[in-house]
């Protein structure tokens, strides 16, 4: 499958996460920002993006949890420039607010991490 064809079928099969992420992001509604959902960027595609602020956001189920592809991923996307948050599904879907302020506050100039994980979260 062609990338263009992959992303098509990623944008009809968003997860839960995902959905409920794009429904405050889509059509300017945060801030009158404009984001794109399910973008390739050279050799990925990003949940999504804010090309004018040079901002990816990720929505993480689980199978990101040990993940040996996502570091190197990230720093190629940063060498080009993007910073890149990264959400579990469950804050998105459970703490949707606090995830919407960590958005807010890196589109204005303030990048706060995400808040660390839970003890446990990790296996730790």
């Amino acid at each position: 499958m062609h990338q263009r064809e992959f992303t098509k079928a990623l944008r009809q099969n968003m997860t839960e996460a995902e959905q409920r992420l794009w429904m405050h992001l889509r059509a300017h509604r945060m801030d009158r920002q404009k984001f794109r959902r399910q973008q390739p960027i050279g050799p990925y595609i990003v949940d999504f993006v804010h090309f004018g602020a040079r901002l990816i956001i990720e929505a993480d189920g689980g199978q990101h949890a040990d993940s040996a592809h996502d570091g190197p991923r990230d720093s190629w996307l940063r060498s080009q420039g993007f910073a890149v948050l990264r959400f579990w599904n469950d804050d998105i879907l459970l703490r949707t607010d606090a995830v919407l302020e960590s958005i807010w506050a890196a589109l204005h100039g303030n990048p706060s991490p995400p808040a660390p994980l839970p003890q446990g979260e990790w296996g730790v």
